[in-house]
């Protein structure tokens, strides 16, 4: 638990520091050798920090960034476990720090200031590509890991209600309006790509009384024992399948994606352009079960982050011995 301790003393460092600069981090030393990433070390003799949020999947997602850039022969600083995603993106823009991955409808809508989301996660990414150029920094391919919203009720409500699609809960809360209990947390009771809009679209009216905010932590088990009908979940988070909550279908499309993305500083990317090749079959590998798999070890069995990223690029054959 060392190393997780250190990521989140880390991480607080990093919030006191946001505006003058980061100064802290710790070098990486997993001492991991080339499987199929990173033969030949095309980054030998690099220099590179990794960074990411302060969240179980975005240690995991830098730790795993980090062990590629070893294993392809640099030298690696972690300044992972920001607070926010504001500070971790300013990082990669003032060069403290290299790279990150980072989520499409993050970009798009939070730091590129757009209301209503792209549909189709390629042109989503495109439009995020096109668009944050300018500011100087490059997303790569992105994962089809989509850490999006939704909302999810237990086994029990599923096999009572039968509702498998946001539009059957908006029929529900119609037909049986009493049946329809919501638990969210704070920030997406407020935001546009949140509830407020997700009822717009479905046509949904659950009353005020029948929503209640909570820490996002809490809404998992409340769900789980059925105090809530239904709450707001992350699709990839291990608690899903834990605790056996059925996610329901977004079948209006109406949340945004949020495809997992290496950002590269782009100054950065120009002098290592071997970056590219390193991270991408790394990227290709992440998905929405992989990600469940990999944060229900850190929230649920108490790994280390970390280490939960370093089993995984050993058992993918992506880099050996560490």
């Amino acid at each position: 638990m060392r190393r997780r301790a250190c990521l989140l003393l880390a991480g607080v460092l990093l919030s006191a520091a946001a505006g003058c600069g980061l100064t802290s981090g710790s070098p990486m030393s997993d001492d991991v050798e080339p499987g199929t990433v990173g033969r030949g070390r095309p980054l030998k003799g690099a220099d590179l920090t990794v960074t990411s949020k302060a969240f179980t999947e975005q240690l995991i997602l830098g730790a795993i960034m980090g062990i590629a850039f070893q294993a392809a022969g640099a030298e690696v600083l972690d300044r992972t476990g920001i607070q926010g995603a504001i500070g971790s993106r300013e990082a990669v823009l003032n060069g403290d720090a290299d790279a990150l991955y980072e989520y499409t409808g993050t970009g798009w809508i939070t730091f590129l200031g757009h209301s209503e989301p792209i549909a189709d996660p390629q042109e989503q990414w495109r439009a995020v590509r096109d668009a944050d150029r300018r500011n100087g920094v490059t997303w790569l391919r992105p994962a089809s890991l989509n850490n999006t919203y939704a909302l999810a009720m237990n086994r029990a409500n599923f096999e009572k209600y039968g509702t498998k699609t946001l539009s059957d809960v908006a029929r529900l809360a119609k037909s049986d309006p009493g049946a329809v209990t919501l638990c969210v947390e704070g920030e997406f009771a407020n935001r546009g790509d949140g509830l407020p809009g997700m009822q717009r679209r479905y046509g949904m009216d659950v009353p005020a009384r029948r929503i209640t905010q909570m820490d996002p932590g809490i809404i998992y088990t409340q769900v789980a024992k059925g105090a809530c009908t239904f709450g707001e979940v992350y699709t990839t988070d291990g608690r899903i399948r834990s605790m056996d909550l059925v996610v329901l279908e977004d079948d209006k499309r109406f949340f945004p994606n949020y495809n997992a993305t290496p950002v590269v500083n782009t100054k950065v990317l120009e002098k290592w352009p071997e970056i590219t090749g390193v991270l991408a079959p790394v990227t290709e590998k992440l998905t929405d079960s992989v990600a469940r798999e990999l944060n229900a070890r850190v929230d649920v069995d108490g790994e280390d982050p970390h280490h939960v990223a370093l089993d995984w690029m050993k058992k993918e054959g992506f880099v050996k011995g560490g």
